[in-house]
This record gives structure tokens, C-alpha cells and sequence, in this order.
């Protein structure tokens, strides 16, 4: 009886791993066009990693989801179609130029130049605010050297 007990408590507190890691298997072909179509798609939740190799339970159902359309016979652009009007052209690694992804592919070329925009102003105000030293000044540095290096030998 205790057996039996122990067996079926380590099966419950393995069941929740073994549905996480669930990703059905299908035939040769649709694990293929599969793998092509998760490499061309992001994992919404890695963000740069894409939909192949992403382990996040999304990705494992998005994977899941493009099985199941194959299957239906849905051709890759439809299935592509599909996750871009679900989630946006951010699904896309490599999502189309057209107003609404601006932002994704020159967002940052422009925080790049802003960036070096802002490096030059702020090299250009600091040598503007740096002024010579008077000759009493450096004779006073001259003053606090020679006293230090006195203090030193002493």
C-alpha cells in the first residue's frame, strides 16, 4: 500500500513537468515546415530568441497552434497571417516596412545618433567651460607641491 501511495504522489508531482514539456510530435513533414516557420517567427516572450528554440509555455503552445494550422492545411503565408494579426508584426523577425514598424526598424539607428548628439554637445560645453589658469594660481599650486613634497620628507 505504502508502494503504491508513493508511486502515485511522485507521478502527481511530476505531472505538472511533464505537461509543461509537452509539444506534441507530428509527421515528418509538418515537424519540417514547423521548424521553418518557428525560425522566421519570434518568442513573444524571450523577445530575441525565436520561436524554435524558446522553452517559454508560449512558445511551446504557439508551436502547438502552427502544428495544428498545417494540419488544417493552412499554407505558411496564411499561418503567418494568422500570428500577425494575433500578436502584430513584432511576432516577425523580420517584420515588413510600412508606417507601424518604423519604429522597429529605424528606432535605433535614430537613439543611436541622438545618443552620439548628445556625447558631442556635451563634450563641446565642457571645453568651452574649461579656462587657463592665471599666473597666480599656478604659483600657488607651485606653493602647495613644494609644501607637500616637504611634508612628505618629513
Amino acid at each position: 500500500m505504502k508502494i503504491i501511495g508513493r508511486s502515485l504522489l511522485c507521478a502527481l508531482l511530476l505531472l505538472p513537468l511533464a505537461l509543461q514539456a509537452e509539444d506534441k510530435i507530428g509527421d515528418e513533414a509538418t515537424e519540417t515546415r514547423l521548424k521553418g516557420l518557428a525560425t522566421e517567427l519570434r518568442c513573444l516572450v524571450c523577445q530575441n530568441e525565436s520561436l524554435e528554440f524558446s522553452r517559454a509555455d508560449l512558445a511551446v503552445d504557439l508551436r502547438n497552434q502552427i502544428r495544428d494550422l498545417v494540419a488544417k492545411g493552412k499554407s505558411d503565408q496564411e499561418i503567418i497571417d494568422y500570428l500577425v494579426a494575433r500578436y502584430g508584426d513584432f511576432v516577425n523577425y523580420r517584420p515588413p516596412l510600412k508606417p507601424s514598424t518604423v519604429p522597429l526598424w529605424f528606432g535605433p539607428f535614430v537613439l543611436l545618433a541622438l545618443g552620439g548628439l548628445v556625447l558631442i554637445v556635451t563634450l563641446v560645453r565642457r571645453r568651452v567651460n574649461i579656462t587657463p589658469l592665471s599666473s597666480g594660481e599656478h604659483e600657488r599650486i607651485r606653493t602647495l607641491v613644494a609644501k607637500t613634497e616637504e611634508d612628505d620628507k618629513a
